[in-house]
């Protein structure tokens, strides 16, 4: 949730609803409102916040913190978290931020500068700047490796970068004639792109490209004419396009197949009259797997905070069903930084999702063969910014020390 001053509320995904203002502990660091929040891929209780006040900030969420707390957030000390990171340096606006999807403490972020930058976390510096744009962003992704990123600008062009070298390589010039919000995602690994916006009569539409042919579409698919944004959430896992829309009360649902026509109408699988103002997909190792929930989405409403919506296959076994849970991303980091920026390109640690497979601590974590491993660890580190930050009290602390030697009246040589 997010205010003028940047407050933000943490809560358990399984215990959604609405937050009531004045009763609920919020986290509040930033000097304007929060514009996106990203979690870790590795680390759950890691937080990372945009604000309009050009800065991003880490935090870290205790394990045992619970939102109904005496001591939450703000209540009885608004020091109960502390940022860990601050990230500074943006000139304006920090509008999107991204988590690598295989390197550790790495975090791509755009802004109201026009510029795309990728943090090392643990030097808390940018390493990297992407500056060939000159209109706002409106969408940010990793490929599945995290070798490219691709951005959607205001200009109506979509971009495929290298992130290593911050060079565009590819460059869809007027993706969508309409002045819709464009909208991005990666179908896995098969080279294709989609991209959601607006025809030249204002439509609805989605695209799939080639990436390595991508003057012309493989496919266009007209969805309709209603006026919000569309988001697309696709599930790797299977093939499923689960397509939302700002304002919308229905999400629709489509099987991708990457053969021609490429998109394949299914039926629609959320109706509601509640609009969604904004849509996100928790980890796969969060779901009622022995339930066979392929999907859960967490729908933002304007109305009643948060709901969960859960997408399952009717099956009747009560067996663990492998040919719809492929082993899954763990929380478990492919390489570093430093290695991935010196050419490392993985896929991400997978993890098997049989809970029979796995003990409570490969739930939370995973070795790539799906048997127990050691649970994720927290991040800690100390970074640039914040050893200068220690450096500077001290500094103060020891004047402060000094001034009271100068003006005691103890004769210190003489002790002892």
């Amino acid at each position: 949730m997010f205010g003028g001053g940047g407050p933000l509320i943490v809560g358990r995904h399984d215990r959604p609803g609405r937050f009531e203002d004045g009763t609920s502990p919020i986290l509040k660091g930033h000097s304007g409102s929060v514009l996106d929040t990203e979690w870790s891929p590795f680390d759950d209780s890691l937080l990372a916040t945009a604000s309009e006040d050009a800065t991003i900030k880490l935090w870290s969420i205790p394990d045992d913190w619970e939102p109904t707390d005496d001591k939450g957030l703000g209540k009885k000390g608004d020091d109960f978290i502390n940022v860990m990171v601050d990230l500074e340096g943006h000139a304006k606006k920090v509008q999107l931020i991204r988590f690598h999807p295989t390197a550790n403490n790495t975090l791509l972020s755009c802004a109201g500068d026009h510029t795309v930058k990728l943090w090392d976390v643990e030097s808390g510096i940018p390493v990297v700047s992407y500056e060939e744009c000159d209109n706002l962003f409106q969408d940010i992704i990793w490929d599945v490796r995290g070798d490219n990123f691709a951005i959607a600008n205001k200009d109506k062009a979509v971009r495929l970068v290298d992130a290593r070298s911050a060079k565009t390589t590819i460059k869809i010039n007027n993706a969508h004639e309409g002045a819709k919000s464009v909208k991005l995602s990666y179908m896995g690994e098969s080279g294709k792109i989609l991209t959601t916006g607006a025809s030249k009569q204002s439509g609805r539409e989605m695209k799939i490209w080639d990436i390595k042919k991508a003057s012309t579409p493989l496919c266009t698919e007209a969805v309709d004419t209603a006026s919000g944004a569309l988001i697309p959430l696709y599930d790797q896992d299977t093939s499923v396009l689960y397509l939302c829309g700002k304002g919308d009360g229905i999400i629709r649902l489509y099987e991708f197949e990457d053969k021609d026509p490429y998109i394949h109408k299914l039926n629609d699988g959320f109706r509601s009259t509640i609009p969604g103002k904004g849509y996100c997909v928790i980890p796969k190792r969060g779901n009622d797997i022995m339930g066979c929930e392929t999907v859960r989405i967490m729908k933002l409403t304007n109305k009643d905070g948060i709901h969960p919506l859960s997408f399952t296959v009717p099956r009747k076994s009560d067996a663990f069903q492998d040919d719809i849970f492929p082993p899954a991303p763990a929380p478990i980091p492919a390489h570093t930084f430093e290695q991935w920026k010196k050419g490392s390109s993985k896929l991400p640690v997978t993890m098997k999702l049989d809970p029979s497979s796995m003990s409570s601590a490969a739930a939370r974590g995973g070795n790539g063969s799906g048997g127990p491993s050691s649970p994720s660890k927290k991040t800690a580190f100390k970074t640039v910014p914040m050893l200068t930050k220690e450096n500077t009290a001290l500094k103060t602390h020891i004047a402060y020390l000094e001034s009271l030697l100068k003006t005691s009246k103890i004769d210190f040589k003489t002790l002892g």
